[in-house]
C-alpha cells in the first residue's frame, strides 16, 4: 500500500502515523511544498493524507501551490482513494467538497474534549472511540459541513469537528497524530498564537499530557486500520 503525504511546513509532518506506517510494511512518499516538490499522478498512489499547518485554505495568492492541491485533492476524492485531512487538511478536503470555510468564533489551542455525534456511534470509522474524549487542537479556522457528509464530532466552541465523505474521506479538525515533539515544534514555530484566550492553553499545559498523547495515537491509529482494510 502506497501512503502519500502532502505536507505545508517543516514543523508538520506525520506524526505517529509514520511509526504505524512503517511497522505495518507501508510504502510511504511525500510532497513538502515548501520545498518546492511537484505532485505525483494520483494512480500511482493509495492514500493522500493532507497535513495541517499555519496558512489559510484560501489565500492561494500567497502559496499558489494551494491551487494544484486542492486539484490533486479532488482528483484523489473522484478517483476513490482514501483521503485523510488533518485541521488544514479536514479544511481543504471540505473546501474541495463544496463547503464554506471561515474563522471560527474561537481559537482552539490546546487539549479540549470533543463528543461524538449519534450518526458516529454507527460508523465504523469512529465506533471504536469513546463517546467524548479529550484531543489536541491548533486550529483558528473552521467550515460548514460539506454537502452529503456525514458529521462525525463536535466540540463546545466548533459545531464541525470531523466528518466522513463516503466511505473513504474523513477530516479531522483536531490532531490524533500529534506527538510531545510535534506539539513542541507547533509552540516554537506558531507562538504568536498564543495569547490569552477561553480555549487557548499555556505551552506547559500542553506538554504536560502524556496520557493524552498516547490515548490519541493509539485513536489513530485504530482509524488508519480501518482505512487499511480497504487497501489490503
Amino acid at each position: 500500500m502506497r501512503i502519500h503525504y502532502l505536507q505545508h511546513v517543516r514543523f508538520e509532518g506525520l506524526g505517529s502515523i509514520e511509526q504505524w506506517a512503517i511497522e505495518q510494511g507501508k510504502i510511504i512518499s511525500a510532497t513538502k511544498f515548501y520545498n518546492g516538490d511537484t505532485l505525483p499522478s494520483v494512480d500511482d498512489i493509495d492514500w493522500v493524507i493532507v497535513m495541517g499547518g499555519p496558512m489559510n485554505i484560501y489565500e492561494d495568492d500567497k502559496y499558489p501551490w494551494l491551487t494544484s492541491e486542492k486539484k490533486f485533492i479532488a482528483e484523489a476524492i473522484q478517483k476513490n482513494k482514501v483521503v485523510i485531512g488533518i485541521c488544514l487538511g479536514s479544511q481543504l478536503i471540505a473546501d474541495v467538497l463544496g463547503s464554506k470555510v471561515y474563522k471560527g468564533q474561537e481559537k482552539e489551542i490546546g487539549w479540549y474534549p470533543i463528543q461524538l455525534t449519534t450518526e458516529a456511534k454507527k460508523s465504523p470509522v469512529f465506533e471504536p472511540l469513546p463517546e467524548s474524549f479529550t484531543v489536541f487542537h491548533w486550529h483558528g479556522d473552521t467550515f460548514d459541513l460539506p454537502p452529503g457528509a456525514i458529521r462525525l464530532a463536535y466540540s463546545e466552541v466548533c459545531s464541525n469537528q470531523a466528518f466522513i465523505y463516503g466511505e473513504k474521506v474523513l477530516g479531522l479538525q483536531f490532531h490524533l497524530e500529534s506527538t510531545k515533539d510535534s506539539v513542541y515544534q507547533m509552540i516554537e514555530n506558531c507562538a504568536s498564537e498564543i495569547v490569552v484566550g477561553k480555549y487557548i492553553q499555556k505551552p506547559e499545559e500542553m506538554l504536560a499530557q502524556d496520557d493524552y498523547f498516547i490515548k490519541i495515537n493509539t485513536a489513530m491509529c485504530k482509524i488508519l486500520e480501518y482505512f487499511a482494510s480497504f487497501s489490503d
